[in-house]
């Protein structure tokens, strides 16, 4: 049990822990959007290396100032709240000739606008602080919130994800406006903000802009299934990804359809609510996991994955009244924090990484939140408890909090997100707050998905709850909803104790833990019906799969000066051409797709043609870039990383996946870059201009160099060198004595004399060193 001593040391603990990582934003970082905790400076979008989709939510906007404003007034530290709203007022501009996140700078920024208006507004209504304010907050919201707008002029009301704050998205200085795809939670989570700012500002045009946002997305459920893709075209409304979940691209359109009925009082967002959780509990929920399907066929899975950000999910279902999958999809999660010490962006059905890195999400900390302030039960403070452990022991740095780059070595990235300052702290917090020693009754204010509160007085109406159907229609009251019980929530949990083989014995498999029982009864049923099968039948329901591995392939740079002793190490991918199929390999000169992510209609076609093409990951999937530059007419993509800094001697490779659809049609080889590798790679390209490489399996390299002699591109690279360099070769690696005799019969020629036309095969050079 924690004490009350036990609960202050905790939350004394938090709060100097949020001094260390704001400190060190205000120290290093002001005025950049973000802190980069390695470096000890500010990340300002143009200065750093282009991270792909991850800085479109940078807008130089101080992010990180606009969402401490809420937690300093929270701390009850009003001299910083008042402080932190004259920086904002004074420092901010919007007028920015920047692209940003529609989705991102409405939920950071917007959001955080309205939630220190609505703070700033109380003080000076109470008289304590802020009598100079003059709305100030609002006049930025709304200013904003006019700059986004533009985004919304599409055919289907559906909004661009980019918009130029400046000079909006059809503008020929807008550098955006050629985007057709945007996810369904970007254009999904906007009402609570864009509402908010109607109510507050009496301009009706966001909030009906947000709400016909929703009314095309309801309308383009599947109406037999009732689930939601996770890609959509914003011109015509046809579905890109028909994958559903309720993790990255979806997640929080439906914490918003819930959160928009608290807010606002409107059924219609209840209602669409309970239709799409009714699909995702008969198709997608299957407990502890929730698994992906396909949303015209659900009861198919599109992958043996999930990702993090599922772990807001349990919080949205204490939210709904519905406490039992809560409490079963929490302790996986948990289970799998105490497996990996954090939750990887990606993890299996058996709870191994699928992708390592953890940028400091903060939903399993919101969920453990709600699960206790449901239950009561002091176990979710254990759990809350570990996390601030967890943070300090293996995130902690001098200049702040660095995010992990690969849960299996523990390996820093130099980013600290704004959301961690925005959310983490703020859920720590108040999971080891009493209610009555904050500032104010937090009660009446609905958490935004960035954490940013907003008053449940904004509500046109309040519906009364109706006893006949509590957990359809429920005000969200614990004491009303959940037995108060700690008892309730452990039954619950013991089912899922040893889910991951952590705290058991070591042979025991986490799928015949789970499947045992189920499995054996469900083979005596087999045995009486097959009893000259039973072997293949517990080969089939015993067999506990291994883990995949992961192939390694090179990107090996063949052409004069590099001479194949350039090599860096590539992941695979899991469709495309399959290279370890291939003899020789697949060459080609590399030019950069334009626009480098791939995600857009190509614009260079023609120098992709028959050439291997160079694409930055991130904004959309990597099959989705494939097609399109396979049909640009490129023989081969070689994706790399857009994380700053990473790379395969730090980080663990993977197999890079599908989008969930066929991806037969995709037969051009794929392979994946570090960032560092891919940094090497592209700086020979803008160095050399002409860049031949070879795609291989890496097992194949250390027995190419023979039977490269017998290629003619031994003989084209040799004749690139000067005389000098062509006899150390030689006397190095002589060729073959028959390649030799193929080629010339008298060395001399050679010496003095172009060789033939290569041929086609596609082989490495030496390797090794000339000296």
């Amino acid at each position: 049990m924690y004490c009350d001593h036990s609960l202050l040391l905790i939350t004394e603990q938090i709060l100097e822990m949020f001094d260390h990582a704001y400190g060190s934003y205000m120290k290093y970082a002001y005025p950049a959007d973000e802190l980069m905790p390695l470096s000890c400076r500010g990340r300002v979008r143009g200065l750093e290396p282009n991270r792909g989709d991850i800085d479109d939510s940078l807008g130089n906007l101080l992010f990180t100032v606009c969402f401490i404003l809420f937690f300093a007034q929270l701390l009850n530290r009003l001299e910083d709240f008042e402080e932190a709203v004259k920086k904002t007022v004074k420092d901010v501009r919007l007028d920015n000739d920047v692209v940003v996140s529609v989705f991102e700078t409405n939920i950071r920024v917007l959001g955080g606008l309205l939630g220190a208006h609505v703070m700033a507004d109380l003080l000076k209504q109470r008289g304590e602080k802020m009598q100079w304010y003059g709305d100030e907050l609002l006049h930025m919201a709304k200013d904003l919130g006019y700059r986004l707008l533009p985004a919304f002029n599409t055919t289907s009301g559906l909004p661009y994800p980019r918009v130029n704050l400046r000079y909006g998205v059809v503008n020929p200085l807008s550098r955006t406006g050629t985007e057709t795809d945007t996810c369904t939670a970007c254009a999904g989570t906007m009402i609570l903000e864009f509402a908010a700012l109607s109510r507050l500002s009496g301009e009706s045009v966001f909030e009906e802009h947000a709400r016909k946002a929703l009314d095309v997305l309801w309308e383009k459920r599947q109406r037999g299934s009732n689930l939601m893709g996770t890609v959509i075209n914003i011109h015509n409304g046809d579905w890109v990804r028909r994958d559903s979940g309720v993790g990255a691209g979806i997640d929080s359109y439906y914490e918003y359809l819930m959160k928009a009925y608290i807010l606002l009082g409107d059924n219609v967002y209840l209602e669409r609510f309970n239709t799409h959780y009714s699909a995702i509990m008969k198709y997608i929920s299957q407990p502890p996991l929730l698994l992906s399907v396909h949303m015209h066929n659900p009861t198919v899975n599109v992958r043996s994955w999930m990702d993090s950000l599922l772990a807001f999910f349990p919080g949205l279902q204490v939210l709904r009244g519905d406490l039992k999958p809560a409490i079963e999809t929490h302790e996986m999660l948990y289970q799998v924090t105490k497996q990996h010490k954090f939750l990887p962006e990606a993890f299996t059905t058996e709870f191994r990484v699928h992708w390592g890195q953890h940028p400091l999400r903060p939903e399993f900390a919101e969920s453990t939140y709600f699960l206790y302030k449901a239950t009561g039960d002091p176990y979710y403070l254990k759990v809350g408890q570990s996390i601030v452990e967890k943070l300090n022991t293996h995130t902690r740095v001098p200049c702040g909090f660095a995010a992990v780059q690969d849960v299996r070595t523990g390996a820093h990235e130099d980013r600290m997100d704004s959301f961690f300052l925005a959310e983490m702290f703020k859920y720590l917090y108040l999971l080891f707050s009493e209610k009555s020693h904050l500032p104010f009754d937090i009660d009446d204010y609905i958490f935004t998905t960035e954490a940013h509160l907003l008053p449940v007085s904004l509500s046109t109406s309040q519906p009364a709850c109706e006893v006949e159907d509590l957990f359809t229609y429920s005000c969200p009251s614990a004491q009303t909803l959940f037995p108060n019980n700690p008892s309730f929530a452990k039954t619950i949990r013991d089912s899922y104790k040893y889910l991951t083989g952590v705290g058991r014995a070591p042979h025991t498999s986490p799928v015949r833990y789970l499947l045992f029982y189920l499995n054996v009864k469900l083979l005596l049923v087999l045995m009486d019906v097959f009893r000259h099968s039973f072997y293949l039948f517990f080969l089939i329901f015993m067999h506990t799969p291994e883990e995949e591995e992961v192939v390694p392939h090179i990107v090996q740079l063949i052409s004069p000066p590099f001479l194949g002793r350039t090599v860096l190490t590539a992941g695979p991918a899991k469709f495309g051409m399959d290279l370890t199929k291939q003899e020789h390999g697949v060459k080609g000169s590399i030019v950069k797709s334009v626009p480098y992510t791939a995600c857009g209609h190509i614009e260079n076609p023609i120098e992709l043609q028959g050439h291997i093409a160079l694409a930055l990951r991130g904004d959309c999937m990597f099959a989705a870039k494939a097609r399109r530059l396979q049909e640009a007419g490129a023989i081969g993509v070689i994706f790399i990383d857009q994380r700053e800094d990473s790379s395969s001697a730090e980080t663990p490779l993977f197999q890079m996946v599908g989008d969930g659809e066929s991806t037969d049609d995709i037969t051009v080889p794929l392979v994946f870059l570090f960032s560092r590798e891919g940094a090497i790679l592209t700086g020979a390209l803008q160095e050399h201009q002409n860049v031949d490489v070879l795609l291989l399996p890496k097992e194949r390299h250390s027995a190419w160099p023979r039977r490269a002699l017998q290629s003619d591109w031994y003989w084209r690279a040799m004749w690139n060198l000067r005389p000098k360099e062509r006899c150390q070769r030689w006397c190095t690696h002589p060729p073959a004595l028959h390649t030799l005799k193929q080629t010339t019969r008298n060395p001399a020629v050679w010496i003095g004399k172009a060789p033939r036309a290569p041929l086609e095969t596609g082989l490495n050079l030496v390797s090794r060193p000339i000296d």
